[in-house]
């Protein structure tokens, strides 16, 4: 069951990624280094990521609203909190995929598929716990906003 991708097109996140990464092999020297390949991974996840964008704008939406609405620094804390653990899922979700299909040299596996539908899976789990978290926090102080409670 193998299904090899053409070797003449590389896949599109491609064009984002630098052959020669200087020093990616090796501990970074220093802080600074390493919060510039931190500073990498999340501008290469947002431009080839499409639901990192998603929720990005999502969540800074709901904190958005949170001020807008007056909630307390602990509700907004905690909308940020799950927010956040929703993008650093996703984050590993990418790193995940690309060490996958490193692995597999981009064929098929049904290994490969198990392992990449269980990373999104957590993201989707973390998703609906955000959602849910804000929901709750969120739609009592607009619900008494909009004088419907």
């Amino acid at each position: 069951m193998t299904q090899e991708l053409s070797a003449k097109t590389p896949p599109p996140a491609m064009k984002w990624v630098k052959p020669n990464r200087e020093l990616a092999w090796k501990v970074a020297p220093s802080l600074f280094v390493s919060f510039r390949y931190a500073w990498a991974g999340l501008i290469y996840t947002f431009r080839t990521q499409r639901n990192f964008r998603i929720h990005v704008v999502v969540g800074t939406l709901a904190i958005a609203l949170a001020l807008f609405l007056n909630l307390t620094r602990v509700e907004i804390a905690i909308i940020s909190l799950t927010s956040g653990f929703v993008l650093a899922m996703e984050l590993l979700n990418t790193a995940l995929e690309s060490v996958v299909d490193l692995t597999v040299k981009q064929t098929y596996h049904e290994l490969a598929k198990v392992a990449k539908d269980c990373a999104a899976g957590a993201v989707l789990v973390a998703a609906i716990a955000s959602v849910l978290v804000a929901g709750s926090l969120l739609l009592p102080a607009l619900l008494t906003r909009l004088n419907l409670l």
